[in-house]
């Protein structure tokens, strides 16, 4: 029952996030089919990451009492249900409702399936839970080409029916498989919501290492494909080959940076993948023709995916276990909550006719800054909660 019930979740975290990449691609033909700009489409990218976000915390309490495997059908069933509304949408608000709604499904889905894998793998946990990252990155790397073949014979809306129909099929079939009695014991009374605020050095260090990052990447993964036609003058094929690019290069990244992050001094090598990142933006800004863009989009898009799993192993070895739970929903909460916004300053930015190029550019020269200022505060032991030349936090 266990094994079936992982490779359930499997499935349907693929579907969780694919309905959240599902909108990079569809930039462009939803911009023509509501006869809007890109600032009301990047509202409404940046929306589905807001809902993605504002579930967490009260999820990670609502997982004190109630049974985690119970949260994850509830998160199956509103993708579900979001996902039809959001095809059958008829105007912009209709559209931002969906999108958000297929945000929140995703949200509440993480927060509870991925402790629930803990539990149900308590002997190889990392393991464990890198296949399932893994199958959510799969998502990401697939959903570009499954648009564009959908479009090709079918309209926008036909994207969110099969995922509605998809979602159904994947979240019966995960009642089925949890309908043991004995998963109701897997409700997890680790979470003390009062004590993780108390470790609130760490959880602001952890925004204030993953946010400005994180804000640049929503802004260029959901407008890389308008950025790729209007600024690097390639077809609708070559610009949905750079995302799914971009998103391939993550695949790697999530293993092989988590065991650098279990070898290597935390922040130093968070430092290091900041730069990086950086170099790689200023890099694809200035890079023309398609062999130089696709190298330069591989390396920003390996970049990037290895900071997240080097974020994760900083915080989750930063706090105690008895607050481990409620201090990481705290914090990707409030981080994903400054990040969500940047499609929306992104297409408000290039709709008041600033080339892509120099909105990305001085994006990347903030980021460059705020790393200044972080790895000052860090040679002098004063980023808050981090003990400088130690692994983890204090």
């Amino acid at each position: 029952m266990t094994r079936r019930l992982f490779g359930t979740l499997c499935g349907l975290v693929f579907l969780v996030n694919f309905g959240r990449v599902a909108f990079p691609p569809l930039v462009e033909t939803l911009q023509t089919q509501f006869g809007v700009g890109p600032a009301t489409i990047g509202v409404v990218t940046s929306l589905v990451w807001l809902g993605t976000a504002l579930p967490r915390i009260p999820v990670g309490y609502l997982l004190t009492r109630v049974p985690r495997h119970r949260v994850v059908l509830a998160s199956g069933t509103l993708l579900v249900l979001a996902s039809a509304f959001t095809a059958s949408a008829t105007s912009i608000p209709m559209l931002q409702v969906g999108a958000f709604a297929i945000g929140v499904a995703s949200g509440a889905y993480f927060v509870s399936a991925v402790p629930l894998i803990g539990e149900l793998f308590p002997e190889r946990v990392g393991r464990m839970v890198g296949i399932h990252g893994t199958a959510s990155q799969v998502a990401a790397v697939a959903a570009a080409p499954i648009v564009v073949a959908i479009l090709a014979t079918f309209s926008w809306r036909e994207t969110f029916w099969a995922l509605s129909v998809a979602a159904a099929a994947v979240t019966l079939l995960l009642v089925v498989v949890s309908r043991d009695g004995s998963m109701d014991a897997t409700t997890g009374a680790d979470r003390n919501f009062m004590a993780a605020l108390g470790h609130w050095k760490v959880i602001l260090t952890g925004i204030l290492l993953i946010a400005p990052a994180g804000f640049i990447w929503q802004g260029l993964f959901n407008f890389l494909v308008s950025y790729m036609t209007q600024a690097k003058g390639f077809g609708p094929t070559e610009a949905s080959t750079m995302l799914t690019i971009v998103f391939a290069a993550g695949v790697p990244a999530f293993s092989l940076s988590g065991r650098l992050a279990d070898k290597l001094p935390h922040v130093p090598y968070i430092f290091a993948l900041l730069v990086a990142f950086s170099g790689a933006l200023f890099a694809l800004t200035v890079a023309q023709g398609f062999l130089a863009v696709a190298v330069v989009i591989a390396v920003l898009g390996y970049v990037i995916h290895s900071l997240f799993p080097a974020l994760d192993t900083f915080m989750l070895s930063s706090l105690p276990s008895d607050v481990r739970g409620s201090a990481y929903a705290i914090f990707s909460g409030a981080a994903l909550l400054l990040e969500a916004n940047g499609s929306g300053v992104v297409g408000f930015l290039t709709e008041a006719n600033y080339p892509f190029e120099f909105v990305f550019q001085t994006l990347a020269s903030a980021l460059v800054v705020s790393v200044a200022l972080l790895a000052v505060l860090y040679t002098v032991n004063r980023l808050p909660g981090v003990n400088r030349g130690a692994s983890t936090s204090t």
